[in-house]
């Protein structure tokens, strides 16, 4: 029997969307903390969210460069299983954050090219998991939840020390043909599954996930 694909549907902002992702069998769900993003949360919100979540969820919370001051209060106010790193975050800061708050880290890197895999390896040391997404295009304003994909073959077949997690550019269309050419056991969507900019259509989600796992 194949192992299970995880799924983590990113940039929830409502309790249905919480729900549907559960019952739709993804592993993890992801509240967006960065301004800029249209699937931004508040500090209060993303508590209702999380404390409504069903047992089993693991909820996630992306940064982007956030000070200790803003995770001070994040980690105080919303019960989380993760935290999400998707700044320029370097290892050390990785490690510092991890030490900090006891909770597991998930590294976001940007890949576009063989040698952004070298940046990548360097967070195996410090980091509980890594998400491997495509690189933002020079200029823009967010750093993930683009759309955009990369070549997988770039990691088709690789190893590493540490579990990750596919991103960038999937959709329900796509996600079984990226999962069969780089191995992942974990993939990761925002914009994949929206109707809007920060709207999830929730028929999109099921989709995904049931395309993931199939």
């Amino acid at each position: 029997m194949a192992d299970k694909i995880s799924v983590k549907i990113c940039g929830l902002r409502t309790a249905d969307e919480v729900t549907a992702v559960a019952k739709a069998g993804a592993a993890y769900c992801g509240f967006t903390f960065f301004e800029k993003s249209p699937r931004c949360v508040t500090l209060d919100d993303a508590r209702d969210l999380a404390l409504g979540a069903p047992v089993g969820l693991a909820k996630v919370a992306l940064t982007v460069n956030a000070d200790d001051a803003f995770l001070d209060a994040l980690t105080s106010q919303v019960p989380l299983d993760m935290l999400q790193l998707h700044g320029s975050e370097p290892p050390a800061r990785v490690a510092q954050i991890k030490t900090r708050y006891g909770l597991p880290v998930m590294k976001a890197v940007g890949v576009a090219e063989v040698h952004d895999l070298a940046a990548l390896e360097s967070y195996f040391p410090v980091a509980d998991q890594i998400l491997v997404d495509a690189k933002p295009p020079k200029g823009g304003e967010l750093p993930g939840g683009n759309g955009l994909t990369f070549d997988w073959r770039l990691i088709a077949g690789r190893r590493w020390p540490v579990p990750w997690m596919l991103a960038g550019g999937l959709t329900p269309d796509n996600v079984a043909e990226a999962i069969a050419m780089t191995g992942t056991k974990q993939v990761d969507v925002a914009s994949g599954v929206e109707s809007a900019p920060g709207v999830k259509d929730l028929d999109l989600v099921r989709g995904f996930a049931a395309a993931a796992q199939a």
